[in-house]
């Protein structure tokens, strides 16, 4: 790992879940549409003749009443405003970030949209703001014999080590804020949130570590402590984006 103006953070992969229930409320729609179609040529042929006895939209022998249209109605809004809020809300989980998937050493996170990939030694990705350099993630992978991250000890006192040896050079001034575990589907996750403080500038950055396929992970993202305030549900999005998968 290098030193943290070289490092940049965020990984979360945001799959979107499938909807059956919203497919399911397609094919009533669909099936409604094709009802809705037949009770507007029932309306029309009753000028001219008297209504059939029987409808496929209806078990029942009475021909559709000023009722039941408005309750077709009603239902054709509804199951209308469902499919757009579907898909406004997968639009939302998209909007502003782009995915990497790394198949190869099985990890994910989603990057703001416009961030650039940089090649730097010692780190496996890196995305950069090409105009706020400190605005960037990185990830990085070595070899390690443990199992799960709590072997190396409670998340305070770890982080507080990666910080101090890893993510910040030995003449910055640093300062961690929190450190948390939380696990995602059965294994464990450190997130802690730090400053490193240069002689020019000062770095609010984040970070998740975690175990999996023989390596230690880490992903860190952060930016100028300036624009904290406008960065960071951006950032937070990011680490909580990061995922590892069996390989």
């Amino acid at each position: 790992m290098t030193s943290l103006q070289n490092s940049t953070s965020i990984n979360q992969t945001l799959f979107l879940n499938s909807f059956p229930q919203w497919v399911q409320l397609q094919k009533h729609h669909a099936t409604f549409s094709f009802c809705r179609r037949r009770f507007s040529l029932l309306v029309r042929s009753q000028q001219a003749s008297p209504p059939p006895p029987s409808s496929t939209c209806s078990s029942s022998q009475d021909r559709p009443g000023r009722r039941q249209v408005l309750a077709a109605g009603i239902i054709a809004s509804w199951v209308s405003l469902v499919n757009q809020n579907s898909v406004s809300f997968a639009a939302e989980n998209k909007k502003g970030f782009m995915s990497v998937l790394d198949k190869k050493d099985g990890y994910s996170f989603l990057y703001p949209f416009g961030w650039q990939e940089v090649v730097i030694d010692g780190q496996d990705k890196v995305f950069k703001d090409v105009i706020e350099p400190l605005e960037n993630v990185s990830v990085n992978l070595i070899p390690t014999n443990k199992q799960d991250i709590r072997e190396f000890g409670p998340p305070k006192e770890v982080a507080e080590t990666l910080i101090k040896k890893v993510l910040a050079p030995p003449n910055q001034k640093t300062k961690l804020i929190n450190a948390t575990e939380h696990d995602v589907d059965g294994k464990a996750y450190y997130t802690f949130e730090f400053v490193a403080q240069a002689p020019n500038y000062t770095r609010h950055a984040l970070s998740t570590i975690s175990i999996g396929n023989g390596k230690f992970y880490t992903l860190t993202t952060g930016a100028n402590e300036r624009r904290w305030g406008k960065m960071q549900d951006k950032l937070q999005s990011i680490v909580d984006s990061f995922k590892i998968f069996n390989v």
